[in-house]
């Protein structure tokens, strides 16, 4: 399989940095305002959540933004539209391009259909937190290969290292190191999840590992990558472009501190 997400890990990167942001949020036509931004300071990789009514894997920031993007009018369709512009408009744009979302409203819109609309908009992976590993493997996986689309699992503390080795076995993209709260952007001290990264780094897996755990800032972004290849920013970045009065100052300086 090769697409930008493939890719990008075939060089074996260390310190990759992959913001997080929900489609839709703040306002309806943000998304692509936000994506071009990221592209322009030059992120690793860029996560869009489909906002859904009921996101059990998100902390409470994400949650909030999810309900204001549908307030706003955002869908599936809506987003694969705005993300079709944009690459009429960023031919050369080369950031990967991952979509959150849930199992749900993907069966909804229709699996192989959401595969196929994601491959022409230029999305490179995909996480669906509430997909088992089985369906996945019965009725996903094929799709996926089809339209040369990543697929990310998640990962926890309570995680056992057969499950681990199962997941990096069947991972084409990256894997997602959670924090034990089982939602983003918990308050947990981010030295607690050294030993746990740590046991993940030591298990040498195929697949690179990415971890969401509370990053926030350039100090939390390199501990993080002092033990996996990466970082993922959600939570802290919703908040920052949740007041923003210039979005895109607000995301570049952002990203600017994170990576310093």
């Amino acid at each position: 399989m090769t697409n930008k997400l493939t890719q990008l890990f075939g060089s074996k990167p260390k310190n990759l940095l992959n913001i997080f942001f929900t489609a839709g949020y703040p306002q309806l036509e943000d998304t692509t305002i936000i994506l071009k931004a990221l592209e322009e300071a030059k992120v690793d990789l860029v996560e869009i959540g489909i906002p859904f009514s009921d996101p059990l894997a998100d902390g409470p920031t994400i949650q909030e933004s999810s309900k204001i993007a549908l307030e706003n009018g955002m869908s599936i369709e809506k987003l694969f539209t705005q993300l079709e512009s944009y690459r009429e408009e960023n031919p050369e744009a080369d950031t990967p391009i991952l979509l959150m979302g849930y199992l749900n409203p993907v069966m909804q819109f229709g699996l192989d259909k959401f595969c196929a609309r994601c491959a022409s908009v230029g999305v490179d992976g995909l996480i669906v937190p509430d997909l088992p590993m089985f369906i996945y493997e019965t009725e996903f996986k094929t799709s996926f290969e089809k339209h040369n689309i990543s697929n990310v699992f998640l990962v926890t503390p309570q995680t056992s290292e057969k499950r681990i080795r199962e997941i990096d076995a069947n991972s084409t993209g990256f894997i997602y190191a959670v924090s034990s709260a089982s939602t983003t952007g918990s308050k947990a001290d981010f030295s607690a999840a050294a030993d746990y990264l740590g046991k993940l780094r030591d298990m040498d897996l195929k697949t690179p590992v990415l971890t969401g755990f509370n990053i926030k800032n350039n100090q939390n972004f390199k501990d993080a990558c002092s033990f996996v290849d990466g970082a993922i920013i959600g939570s802290e970045f919703i908040r920052q472009i949740s007041t923003a009065s210039d979005l895109p100052v607000t995301v570049q300086g952002f990203v600017k501190s994170v990576k310093g």
